[in-house]
C-alpha cells in the first residue's frame, strides 16, 4: 500500500474554520464484508481494529451532553460492531438522528438476521453504497456478486417501507465514480438510477447523492500504481469552486476513529492527519475533550491537505452528496 499523505501534505489549499458541530460522524471499525476498489478506509474482512463497548457509551455520553443533532455510523460495516445495534438505541434515545453507512451486501450477510427490521423500527436513515446501475460495473468495482446481493438488500428495505411517500424511512443511495474522474451532474444521475431500478427491479429511494473518490488509501494507491495519482490531483485542482467551501461537511462536523479520537472528517481520519493538526504527528484529541465545558471547538481551523479539493471540485462533494448544481 502506497502512503499518500506525503503526496498531499504541501498544499495551497483555503483555510478553513468550522461552525457549531451538529454531526458526530463515528466510524465503528475498519473491518467490511466487502473489499471495494474506491474504498478510502481500505476496509476488508482481515481488518481488526474495532470500537469497543466503553468507547461506545462515551461517543453516546458526548452526544447527550452535547446535544448533537446527528450520530452518522460508518466503517468498514458500521454493523459488523457487536455494539451497533445497543448504540443505535441509546444514540435515538437522546433524540439524535441517526444514519448507517450501509453497503447493502450486509443485510444478507450470516449472522444479520433481522437487520433491516431493527434499522426500520428505530427510524434510522439508511445511506447505501450502490456506485452503479450496471451489475458488470458494480461487480468490477466491488466484486463477483455483489450487484444482485445489493438489489436484494435494496428490495428488503423497500419491503419494510424503506425509500417510500408518507413512511418517514428515508433510503438514500451513494454512487462513486469507477476510475479517476468527477461524478457526473447529480440531478441527471438520479434521474437515471431512479428510472433504470424502478423498471428493471421495482426499486425505490429518497436521493442520490453522488460523491467524489478521495485520493487516499486504497483509492490513493492503486492511482500511484497506475502512475495516474498527478493527473487526477490536477482534475481536482483545475476545477475547484471556491463557492463550495461554505457547504462542506468538515464545517458542522467531527470524525471519531475507533479508539475515540478525533478528526476534522472521515478522510483526514484515514490520513492519521488529528483534528486541527497540520500533521500525523499533531497532538491527538479524544472523545472525553468534547465533554469539557468551553469553546475550544468553536471557529477552529480545520487540517486541510490537497485532498480537500476532492470535496471542492466541480458540482462538490460530502457526506451528503453534491453541494449545488453541476
Amino acid at each position: 500500500m502506497h502512503a499518500t499523505f506525503p503526496l498531499l501534505r504541501d498544499t495551497d489549499f483555503p483555510s478553513v474554520r468550522r461552525r457549531a458541530l451538529e454531526t458526530l460522524q463515528v466510524n465503528l471499525g475498519y473491518r467490511c464484508n466487502q473489499t471495494c476498489q474506491h474504498c478510502h478506509v481500505n476496509a476488508g474482512p482481515t481488518r481488526k481494529e474495532m470500537m469497543g463497548a466503553e468507547t461506545a457509551a462515551l461517543v453516546i455520553e458526548v452526544v447527550r451532553a452535547r446535544g448533537i443533532r446527528a450520530v452518522d455510523l460508518t466503517g468498514g460495516a458500521p454493523e459488523l460492531n457487536p455494539n451497533f445495534r445497543s448504540l443505535v438505541v441509546a444514540a435515538r434515545a437522546t433524540g439524535a438522528h441517526v444514519i448507517d453507512r450501509c453497503n447493502l451486501t450486509i443485510l444478507s450477510e450470516a449472522g444479520q438476521d433481522g437487520l433491516g427490521e431493527f434499522l426500520a423500527l428505530h427510524r434510522v436513515e439508511v445511506v447505501a453504497s450502490l456506485p452503479c446501475y450496471s451489475k458488470e460495473n458494480v461487480d468490477a468495482q466491488r466484486g463477483d456478486g455483489v450487484f444482485e446481493r445489493s438489489i436484494d438488500g435494496l428490495q428488503r428495505l423497500n419491503a419494510l417501507g424503506y425509500g417510500k411517500p408518507d413512511t418517514r424511512l428515508v433510503l438514500n443511495l451513494v454512487y462513486n465514480p469507477l476510475g479517476p474522474y468527477l461524478p457526473p451532474s447529480q440531478d441527471d444521475l438520479e434521474r437515471d438510477y431512479r428510472r433504470i431500478l424502478g423498471e428493471r427491479f421495482g426499486v425505490v429511494f429518497n436521493r442520490l447523492f453522488t460523491l467524489a473518490n478521495m485520493p487516499i488509501q486504497r483509492f490513493g494507491s492503486l492511482l500511484i500504481s497506475k502512475g495516474q495519482f498527478g493527473a487526477y490531483m490536477q482534475l481536482l485542482r483545475d476545477a475547484y469552486r471556491a463557492e463550495n467551501l461554505d457547504g462542506v461537511m468538515c464545517r458542522s462536523l467531527i470524525s471519531v476513529d475507533w479508539e475515540g479520537h478525533l478528526y476534522d472528517c472521515d478522510f483526514n481520519q484515514m490520513l492519521g492527519l488529528p483534528l486541527g493538526g497540520r500533521s500525523p504527528a499533531s497532538p491527538r484529541r479524544h472523545l472525553r475533550d468534547l465533554l469539557r465545558d468551553d469553546h475550544r471547538f468553536d471557529h477552529a481551523a480545520i487540517a486541510v491537505a490537497d485532498h480537500c479539493y476532492g470535496c471542492t471540485a466541480g458540482q462538490g462533494s460530502s457526506c451528503g452528496g453534491a453541494l449545488r448544481a453541476a
